[in-house]
């Protein structure tokens, strides 16, 4: 896992070295904490002569200010008070991050003239900073410009000047684990398939069972014992075999029913004998990036020691066009009985994740299921980067999905489910088939997986455009995002804990 920095809180006290951050409303007026920190009042004749409005998360600095020991002193816009949302927090805390620069001491002094920020706005900011803080470069061995190891090495410690530092930091315990979740998904994602087979894949999910979290992983040859041939089909041609990971946290009262998350892990995907073009194949690493969440997201909860039952499955597999591999025209049969014409090979997510689903529901009776999964290149033409396509069976369920990412800026769309699609994926040579064709391709392959979860309360995320690829931003510049650590986090922790 990427290293953090260290984020730590404090009393208002004027600083004495190191790198000084302070935060301004729209207008920039500065609170007494904050003016403290400028002795020679540099930063009004900075805002007059840099044009600087204050807006959200805008940044200006002054490095080695006169009258002062500091490296560098910058200002962060914190916008309207009254407009400040836990999106606005987490933008406040990454564009701290990022005015840190290469700085290795940081104070943010969070006085904000008019606010009086609680211990969980507090918090958020030092989320911010985790998780624009990340980055991904254990491969790189050149040195810094300074001739320096790289980036990766060296250690960042920002505290947090606040007014009440204990609250803040019980507080941002929740935040530090989910920013883990978080960093692990990433990891997973951006490393490249080469080192990340099915077989690694699993090995680092096992790792969570040193946070109490029981795990099982299924062979190919016990999979195929339970009749799973829908995801074996598309692991017969790759010579890595696949595997079907069960992880357990058992955090709740009693016999509680568990919530259910299952991820796709296509660690990498050629499109099989229906292959993909060359130009861009290399992103299809990300192919897992449902399958990483997911274990981002058991890792969150065991770190936070969530008060629920929550069991995590994700389905392992490379999608290979080796000699052995399926074909189109095959017909597989699915672990539910259920049998499936491949059409097309490249359509291979659903068909993992319709045994995974099904075993989900027969084996451990959910209380919901959401599978997260980088399923269709329709859902971007649909919605962009900007949201993950959401598709369910149940009001409920999708209502308090889309508040989640509503509140966590990990936002979903719900997209229409209908008996109308059905025709499009039916076919005379079997139970169904694998996709229905261009016209509405992620509608029909949601409608495909909504087959095999039977009456379970179910939601499908297409996260093709969220998970990977996706634009940066305040919190994120890395390729993979985490996509769904935080989303799925906030559903559990506000609808299924306790």
């Amino acid at each position: 896992m990427t290293e953090k920095p260290t984020v730590a809180f404090a009393k208002f006290a004027a600083p004495k070295k190191g790198s000084v951050i302070v935060l301004a409303p729209e207008g920039g007026q500065l609170g007494e904490a904050a003016a403290a920190a400028d002795p020679a009042g540099i930063l009004p004749r900075i805002f007059t002569t840099a044009e600087f409005k204050g807006k959200l998360a805008a940044s200006i600095e002054a490095l080695a200010p006169q009258g002062t020991d500091y490296d560098r002193l910058a200002v962060i816009g914190t916008g309207k008070p009254d407009a400040l949302n836990e999106q606005g927090w987490l933008q406040i805390g990454g564009a701290a991050a990022a005015a840190a620069k290469n700085a290795t001491e940081v104070t943010v002094i969070a006085d904000i003239a008019g606010l009086e920020p609680s211990a969980r706005d507090i918090a958020n900011i030092g989320l911010g900073i985790l998780l624009r803080a990340y980055s991904f470069d254990k491969y790189k061995t050149k040195k810094d410009e300074n001739g320096g190891k790289p980036s990766r090495n060296k250690q960042v410690r920002f505290t947090i000047q606040c007014a009440d530092p204990n609250a803040a930091k019980k507080a941002f315990a929740a935040a530090s684990a989910v920013a883990d979740g978080v960093y692990l998904a990433r990891d997973l994602v951006n490393e490249p398939a080469n080192v990340l087979g099915p077989v690694e894949f699993a090995g680092r999910a096992e790792e969570l069972a040193q946070l109490g979290i029981e795990i099982e992983v299924l062979t190919e040859k016990e999979m195929r014992r339970l009749g799973m041939g829908a995801l074996l089909g598309v692991a017969q041609g790759s010579v890595r075999p696949p595997r079907l990971v069960v992880m357990r946290w058992n955090g709740g009262k009693g016999k509680q029913k568990p919530v259910a998350f299952v991820g796709k892990g296509v660690v990498f995907d050629t499109g099989g004998i229906s292959i993909k073009p060359a130009g861009g194949m290399e992103d299809m690493k990300g192919d897992m990036a449902g399958a990483a969440a997911v274990v981002g997201l058991m890792h969150a909860l065991a770190a936070r020691k969530a008060r629920v039952n929550a069991v995590g499955l994700i389905g392992l597999v490379e999608n290979m066009p080796d000699g052995n591999a399926q074909r189109p025209g095959d017909i597989v049969t699915s672990m539910s009985g259920q049998t499936i014409e491949v059409i097309n090979t490249d359509a291979e997510g659903r068909l993992m994740l319709a045994d995974v689903l099904w075993y989900c529901k027969e084996e451990y009776k959910p209380q919901f299921m959401v599978n997260l999964a980088t399923l269709t290149g329709a859902i971007i033409v649909a919605l962009g980067n900007a949201h993950a396509g959401l598709f369910s069976n149940d009001d409920t369920l999708a209502e308090r999905l889309t508040a989640a990412g509503l509140a966590t800026g990990e936002k979903v769309w719900r997209m229409p489910l209908g008996s109308e699609y059905d025709k499009l994926i039916d076919t005379k040579n079997a139970d169904m088939k694998n996709t229905g064709g261009r016209n509405a391709g992620s509608i029909t392959a949601a409608q495909f997986l909504k087959r095999f979860v039977d009456e379970t309360p179910w939601a499908h995320l297409d996260v093709a455009g969220t998970a990977m690829a996706s634009p940066s931003s305040d919190i994120n510049q890395s390729w993979a995002s985490g996509f769904g650590v935080r989303l799925l986090d906030r559903l559990v922790a506000d609808h299924y804990e306790g």
